[in-house]
């Protein structure tokens, strides 16, 4: 068992393996995880959150690497959560934190971290909410989360960043996708990154076209901005980080950002404790209330849903019972 309180301490005196640590606590669902998150509660809700998705091939590591350069110049702390797919065998991330942007490994005001997604659908490994409150108590000031990059479907960043950085490259397909629902609809900043190819200005007129189909704000609504870069070359990288300082102040003036964050947070919460009922619903089988109410449904004395209503009151009323 380690020392909670000195792993924190540590961390906020930025020291990367006491970071680590936590998070490795965080993604092996430790016994000592409730200690963690309260001990790192309070120090907690300081960082900028932003996500960056996109389709595969695109440049999110690049372009992410590229920002995290222009806000060290800033003098601000960075941290990065590079989502990746889990190995099948494994069940490991495929690529690794150093090989992504090894030009900041040395930088002590950087903190990169790879996580698997290990199975869970939307783009975010289940653990992140919890990694990226380490990375908050530790000092970043933003702190960066890539995702996976699975297309469409991954939408899920939306509603774990403070703002949600959509990322095109010209010649992908993604013009097509522009007139689809999904990912390109959840974006409040749009990059159109690798601009020095042909059809880089193509393609940001069909994104402002379709965001020009979907307007339903009214004046003082925030109206996605579409930047082109050249992340490689930390072409037009400024550019975005100005737009994401302008969203950032027009959330912060009409309570957006607080109203984001309670959101985040009352999902964080139901996700426990959906995931802890299920352990317990788990736990049940074999139990002699379970095969009961499944008794009755056969003898059609009760119906499904009732039998749920009385199976979730018994659980969160006192729990299982084996008699």
């Amino acid at each position: 068992m380690q020392d909670v309180s000195t792993l924190v301490a540590q961390a906020r005196e930025g020291r990367p393996r006491a970071v680590a640590r936590l998070i490795s606590l965080v993604e092996g669902a430790s016994p000592q995880l409730r200690e963690v998150m309260a001990a790192l509660a309070p120090l907690a809700g300081n960082a900028y959150l932003v996500g960056l998705t996109g389709s595969p091939g695109v440049g999110k590591s690049t372009s992410t690497s590229a920002l995290v350069t222009a806000y060290r110049k800033q003098g601000k702390r960075v941290g990065v959560l590079a989502v990746d797919p889990s190995s099948p065998f494994s069940g490991g991330a495929l690529l690794g934190d150093r090989v992504r942007m090894s030009e900041h490994a040395s930088d002590p005001g950087v903190y990169i971290r790879s996580m698997a997604t290990r199975g869970h659908l939307g783009g975010l490994a289940w653990a992140a909410p919890q990694a990226i409150r380490v990375l908050d108590a530790a000092g970043c000031d933003v702190i960066l989360v890539e995702t996976v990059g699975v297309g469409q479907s991954e939408v899920e960043i939306a509603s774990q960043a403070d703002t949600s950085v959509v990322l095109l490259a010209p010649g992908m397909g993604d013009g097509i996708q522009a007139a689809k629902a999904g990912i390109l609809e959840i974006g409040d900043v749009y990059v159109v990154n690798k601009a020095d190819r042909d059809g880089a200005d193509a393609t940001a007129r069909e994104l402002n076209h379709m965001l020009g189909l979907g307007e339903s704000r009214g004046p003082g609504d925030w109206r996605p901005p579409i930047v082109k870069t050249v992340a490689a070359r930390q072409e037009g990288v400024d550019e975005v980080v100005e737009a994401l300082e302008k969203h950032r102040a027009w959330m912060e003036e009409r309570g957006v950002l607080a109203e984001r964050r309670r959101a985040r947070a009352a999902r964080e919460v139901e996700t426990i404790a959906v995931t802890a009922l299920r352990e317990r619903i788990g736990d049940l089988h074999g139990d002699r209330r379970l095969g009961a109410l499944a008794e009755r449904i056969v003898m059609g004395e009760l119906d499904p849903y009732r039998a749920a209503d009385e199976l979730v009151e018994g659980l969160t009323q006192g729990g299982s019972s084996d008699g």
